[in-house]
Formats: structure tokens, C-alpha cells, sequence
């Protein structure tokens, strides 16, 4: 890892740069990745990144609601209505004129002739008229103010031409949000200022070049032009230090899974989630024992700390899991680096490559999502790629991560446990509670639940709930969540750089614990959610 990187916030098991610099701080490379002191209840709700992505996004789910809400016509019940009976109307009267009887088709031929075409034309055009009238659809007073770059053919001006303040928009309030959320974390606000509008740019270039009519049509989404804008930065150039501060990857992605949530109606939730138990629950810890044991028994890998940071951070979720196992088996700085490194290049390769597979396989988008859910690392490149194959995949893939994420504690614990009892055998050392499940708890899913059940009920039970929570998402949140999982694949690709991994894998020995433990979770996971979401809650799931 990149020493010149700031620290973070110690609190945070998820932050790669805070856990990583800590260790550095030790002295030599036998320094041990041991946990930071356990802060109170009110100063980890204050400073945690986890409870900050839940407190910027609650905030922005209630500026987006409070605007739908106060802006909803007076007669929008009346609207709704009078748009349904059109619509009952509508359908009545083109079933009845799509079927005529053969009466009716004899005697129009027989007049056939002897009709004025012109009334022939008038009526065929008041039949279209009446046809393309659209429902009423209530949009958020937000939406004009939130935006991102448009499509564009052979002119590039036209992606920005009609969309520009509302990009602007964006950029102000994430801008101003998260230089609040950092100084409040005990950072600098005006270090992530002055480092914000570049990563912004590079954001909103990776959109621009998404919305190209070709590139489009081949569904290159923004989420693979951002990893590749900052790939090419960070392995040509280098990343610059001073974009460091706005180098937020799991900050972002978490405050847009959270608002995420509220586009996951809690029922939805609920039915994704027992099939999405049994694919990331029982998969999961197959997996990193058998990994574990083929790393010591097979491989013969001498440092069993770095067998299990590698094994977690592959079996589980990426870097949130190495970092909270590194903690509690104690690895060296340098392991947790290379399962870092290791995670972050097959990500990028998985989160392109996989949504490809599975088009090509011909797997339908529930399948490829939970499949995608169980197997990438990353929390954001799970969303990136399940967003590559469609809403429906999106929501499967992110509720499947989700699930698995809870085990980023529980695994911690267990390997904990494991590791005083067995590994280490040390009477004297410190007694494994419950709390260190709580520490390790990754807090922005408990945002996300508690988004997805406000939001259900409020969908479910206000008046017109489903019409002012659609205005919500389809004016404003969704613009917003989408930005953030660009500016968190942007800073993704700056955080990896592929030479400084060469040099790391010793041998090649962690590479081969890496790609067999990784080939096996793809067949289990896939046979897995093959079995919950096809064939045993096929019709639970089904949307």
C-alpha cells in the first residue's frame, strides 16, 4: 500500500488506508495488524465512515422526499384517478376497435369503396391521438436540478448541452455534503475541496464517454469507463497525492447503497433475502475453510495469517473482510497489502468480465445477479456490474452483498476464536466477546434496511405513496446513487496501481490460493443460487 496515503478513520473496519497506515506506524514488517482501541458508542456514530454514509444519505432521502411531498398538486389524487380511468377507457376502446365481428368486416368492405378517404384518415389519426396520450406521471420539483451527462451521436456538446446545471447541481451538494461529513470525521474539508472537482471531472467524463450512441449500443456502461479512467491514471502517471482526500471508495459506494435501499421495497427485500441467506451463508464458509485448508495442506503456505486474510478476502467481501480477519488473526502489514492487491486486480477483471459471461451464457438477470452478489469482492463493483445487466440484476446482486457483508463480523469473531484457541494457544490472552461482532458489524447495512423498510411503509400505506416515492427516486435519488457508485469506480481505478502487486506474490503461491478458491466460489455460488432463485423460491422471487 501506498504509504504517502492519509490516514483514515481508525473506527472504520472498512477503511483499507487508515488499518494499513496504522500498521505501517509499527516500525518493521513484522509489525501486526492488531485492532485499534475500541472507541464509545457516540464517538464511532460521529467519526465511523459506516455511520456517516448512513447519516449523508438519510439526509438527501429526506431533502428529496420533503420535495416531492411539498410540491404534490392538490389534486394529485384526482389526477392519479382521472389518469387510470383514460387508461381503462383506452384499452376498452382499442379492444374494441381491434376485433371487429365479420359482419362488421363484410360491411366495411362493401362501403370500402365508396368512404371518404378523408375520414378514413381523421378517424385513424384520432385513434393514434387517443393511443399516444401517456398516464400522468408526477415529477419530482428536484429533477431539473440533478442531472447527468445525456446521449450523444457525432457531437459531444450534446451530452452537456441540456444537462449542465444539473450536473452542477450534483456537484454542489455532494461537494458540500461530504467537506460537512469530513471536517465532522476529524479531516480536512478543504483538502477534499481541492481535490473534489478532479475526481468529479473525471466522474462526469466517464459518463460523457458511456453516453456515446455506439458505445452505448454495445452497453459499455460508465461504471467500466470510470475503472478505466483511473487505471490509466494510477498505472501510467501515478495517482496525485493531492487527490488523495477525494479518493473515497468505500464512503461513496456505501452512502449510494444506502440510498439504494430505498428503491428495495422491504417486501422485495424480503423475498431476495431468504433465497440470497442461502447462497452467501452457507457458500461463504465452505468456501474460505476449504480454502484454508488447500492454502496449508495442498499449497504448503508457511504463514497461516496471510492463508486466512487471502482466504476471507476472497470467500467474503474483498477488503472490508481482509481488513477485519487481518485484525483478528494478526497478519503482517505486508499480508494484508498483498490480499488487498490481490482482491482489488481480480475485482476490476471479475466486474468486467463476469456481466459478459453471463450475457453470453445466456443466464437471465436474477440468476447473473445473485451469482455476481456472492462472488465479486467489492461491495461497489458488485453494484457496477449487476447495473451492466439491468435494474433487476442490480437489485438481486446488491441484496445477495448485502447478506454476505453481514458475515464481515461474524468471520472476524469466528477467526478470532480460531485463532487463540489453535493458532496461538495463548491463556493469557485477551478474552473473544460478542462486542468484537458488533465492532466488526459493517454499519451502512443496517442504513440500508432501515431505508427499505421507511420507505415500504411509506409506499405501501401513505396516500399516493407510490406515486410520491417513485417521483422521489426517478427525480432525484437515483441521479444521486448513480454518482456516487461513478465517483467510488473512479476512485477504485486511482487506488490500483498493477506494478506494486508484482513484486508481492511471493512466489506465486498466493496468486494459486487466490484463483482456485475464486474458481470455486463461481461453481458453488452459481449451483447455489441456481437452486434458491430458480428452482426451490422460484416463485417467491420472481418480480
Amino acid at each position: 500500500m501506498n504509504s504517502n496515503t492519509p490516514s483514515s478513520d481508525n473506527s472504520s473496519p472498512d477503511n483499507v488506508s487508515s488499518d494499513t497506515s496504522d500498521m505501517a506506524s509499527a516500525g518493521d514488517d513484522s509489525a501486526l495488524a492488531t485492532p485499534p482501541p475500541r472507541p464509545s458508542l457516540w464517538k464511532d456514530m460521529t467519526t465511523n465512515e459506516d455511520w456517516w454514509a448512513i447519516w449523508c444519505a438519510a439526509l438527501l432521502l429526506l431533502i428529496a422526499f420533503a420535495a416531492v411531498w411539498i410540491g404534490q398538486p392538490e389534486n394529485l389524487s384526482e389526477l392519479i384517478a382521472g389518469s387510470t380511468m383514460e387508461e381503462v377507457s383506452q384499452v376498452e376502446t382499442a379492444s374494441e376497435n381491434a376485433g371487429p365481428s365479420a359482419e362488421a368486416e363484410n360491411e366495411a368492405i362493401e362501403t370500402e369503396n365508396t368512404a371518404p378517404a378523408e375520414d378514413t384518415e381523421l378517424e385513424v389519426a384520432e385513434t393514434q391521438e387517443v393511443a399516444e396520450e401517456e398516464p400522468y406521471e408526477y415529477a419530482s420539483p428536484l429533477k431539473p436540478f440533478l442531472a447527468k451527462p445525456g446521449k450523444w451521436t457525432a457531437n459531444p456538446l450534446d451530452a452537456i448541452s441540456s444537462s449542465w446545471s444539473g450536473i452542477l447541481g450534483v456537484f454542489l451538494i455532494i461537494a458540500a455534503l461530504f467537506a460537512f461529513a469530513n471536517q465532522m470525521r476529524g479531516k480536512s474539508a478543504g483538502a477534499f475541496l481541492a481535490a473534489f472537482p478532479v475526481v468529479f471531472l473525471l466522474a462526469t467524463l466517464a459518463y460523457w464517454m458511456s453516453g456515446q450512441s455506439v458505445v452505448k449500443a454495445y452497453n459499455l456502461e460508465y461504471a467500466l469507463w470510470a475503472l478505466l479512467v483511473g487505471l490509466i491514471i494510477s498505472n501510467t502517471v501515478g495517482t496525485p497525492d493531492f487527490l488523495r482526500p477525494a479518493i473515497s471508495t468505500e464512503f461513496y459506494i456505501k452512502t449510494g447503497l444506502v440510498l439504494l435501499g430505498a428503491e428495495v421495497l422491504m417486501s422485495r427485500l424480503l423475498a431476495l433475502g431468504l433465497p440470497g441467506v442461502f447462497v452467501a451463508w452457507l457458500v461463504t464458509p465452505v468456501v474460505l475453510i476449504t480454502t484454508y485448508w488447500f492454502g496449508q495442506k495442498v499449497l504448503k503456505i508457511q504463514s497461516k495469517s496471510l492463508n486466512m486474510v487471502i482466504s476471507a478476502d476472497m470467500s467474503v467481501c474483498g477488503v472490508s473482510a481482509a481488513i477485519a480477519t487481518a485484525a483478528a488473526c494478526k497478519a503482517k502489514k505486508e499480508e494484508l497489502s498483498l490480499s488487498i492487491g490481490l482482491s482489488l486486480g481480480f475485482t476490476v477483471i471479475m466486474m468486467a468480465v463476469m456481466p459478459a459471461v453471463i450475457t453470453a451464457m445466456g443466464i437471465d438477470p436474477i440468476l447473473g445477479g445473485a451469482w455476481l452478489g456472492g462472488t465479486i469482492d467489492s461491495t461497489g463493483a458488485v453494484a457496477a456490474a449487476g447495473a451492466v445487466l439491468g435494474d433487476e440484476a442490480l437489485e438481486v446482486a446488491a441484496t445477495v452483498k448485502m447478506i454476505q457483508n453481514i458475515l464481515i463480523g461474524v468471520t472476524a469473531f469466528c477467526v478470532a476464536i480460531y485463532w487463540v484457541t489453535f493458532v496461538e494457544r495463548d491463556p493469557a490472552g485477551p478474552k473473544i466477546g460478542i462486542s468484537e461482532v458488533w465492532y466488526r458489524f459493517p454499519k451502512f447495512v443496517l442504513g440500508f434496511v432501515s431505508m427499505s423498510i421507511l420507505f415500504s411503509i411509506l409506499y405501501s400505506y401513505m396516500t399516493n405513496g407510490p406515486e410520491l416515492i417513485n417521483a422521489m427516486i426517478g427525480g432525484s435519488t437515483k441521479t444521486l446513487r448513480g454518482w456516487f457508485f461513478c465517483l467510488a469506480f473512479v476512485s477504485i481505478g486511482l487506488e490500483t496501481n498493477f506494478r506494486q502487486l508484482l513484486p508481492q506474490l511471493k512466489g506465486g503461491k498466493p496468486l494459486v490460493l487466490y484463483v482456485c478458491g475464486q474458481s470455486l466460489n463461481l461453481v458453488l455460488t452459481l449451483v447455489m443460487a441456481y437452486l434458491m432463485f430458480k428452482v426451490v423460491f422460484a416463485d417467491t422471487v420472481a418480480p
